[in-house]
């Protein structure tokens, strides 16, 4: 992951960006849940699809630079290929592939963020690793490689872009508002947040390519945080539906105290890194256009629901039987 944040050579970065999947395939698979082949495979899968395409991109722009200038120096060097100026059609093209491997990553709707989160769901190991950092790969990628290599192809795909991470902002929200499963709500959920990172970064405001740096970090810290402490829960019970769970409050005050603090968080409280964070993202999509900001504003409403529900099932009412000690297990 450091050699991919790292890399400003172009097959470097590929080869950082790929070797990556190496852990996270052994630790999905031996350390997951009880779809953690199943799980695993998909997420390596739908990863490296993306991934082909995207090496085939890097290729083509090597081979397109070296016809245009006559050498082979720097055909691989990020900050000489930005300024190359390619032709509109490439950028096009080749944008595109750089895209789906990014999206794939991040993930962006309708690409197969299912996977994504069925993966989360599985790797108990993995997940944090899978919040706080790999997802932000992919989008690390649009603002470092994608859009400086190809500003046109950009620009040309940025509405179809911001539709998609309108989407995922809404539909995330509200599959998590429906999970029973405590792990796959924090996962759809981090689907959602990340809509803000791609929606702040293809609106080309100012404001919004702060606010989704800002989120990314955000992000990274607050949803690896809430993986964490759901794992807490399933280390003792093995066990996470929410149905089954209640009264965390009075067996363990600390804990449902740092996980009230984590989940407000998560649902953009002032005063808190989230709040900044997805403020400027609003703030850039309503300078963009007013009504992205009105539509991606609902989700306030939709993070509150399942977040505060979430909450009350698990830290308040009846003392659970489920947990451990309570003298009925």
């Amino acid at each position: 992951m450091l050699g991919v944040f790292l890399a400003l050579d172009l097959f470097l970065f590929y080869i950082f960006w790929e070797v990556v999947l190496v852990p996270m395939y052994l630790i999905i698979g031996i350390w997951g849940g009880p779809n953690r082949i199943y799980a695993t495979i998909k997420f390596v899968l739908y990863t490296l699809v993306g991934s082909l395409l995207m090496l085939v991109a890097i290729l083509a722009t090597a081979f397109t630079y070296q016809h245009a200038t006559g050498s082979w120096v720097g055909a691989f060097d990020l900050e000489r290929l930005a300024g190359a100026g390619f032709d509109g059609t490439f950028q096009v093209f080749a944008f595109a592939a750089f895209a789906l491997a990014f999206a794939i990553k991040v993930p962006m709707f309708p690409v197969p963020h299912l996977a994504a989160g069925r993966a989360r769901g599985g790797a108990h190991a993995g997940s944090v690793i899978l919040a706080g950092v790999l997802l932000k790969l992919g989008a690390y990628g649009f603002i470092r490689f994608a859009i400086p290599l190809f500003p046109h192809g950009a620009h040309v795909f940025a509405p179809l872009l911001i539709a998609l991470s309108v989407i995922a902002i809404l539909y995330g929200a509200i599959v998590a508002l429906v999970q029973p499963d405590l792990k796959k709500l924090v996962a759809y959920s981090s689907v959602s947040h990340m809509g803000f990172v791609t929606l702040g970064i293809f609106i080309f405001q100012a404001q919004g390519l702060q606010g989704a740096i800002l989120q990314m970090v955000n992000h990274g810290l607050i949803t690896g945080a809430l993986f964490l402490l759901v794992g807490v829960i399933y280390e003792r019970t093995h066990d996470r539906t929410i149905a089954k769970m209640g009264g965390l409050g009075a067996v363990t005050p600390v804990y449902s105290a740092a996980l009230g603090f984590f989940v407000f968080a998560s649902i953009g409280l002032p005063g808190l890194a989230g709040f900044v964070g997805e403020f400027l993202v609003f703030q850039g999509a309503f300078a963009f256009n007013p009504w992205v900001g009105v539509s991606v504003t609902f989700v306030m409403i939709f993070s509150a629901g399942y977040l505060l529900w979430m909450i009350q099932r698990v830290c308040f009412g009846p003392v659970s039987s489920s947990w451990p000690g309570s003298g009925t297990t």
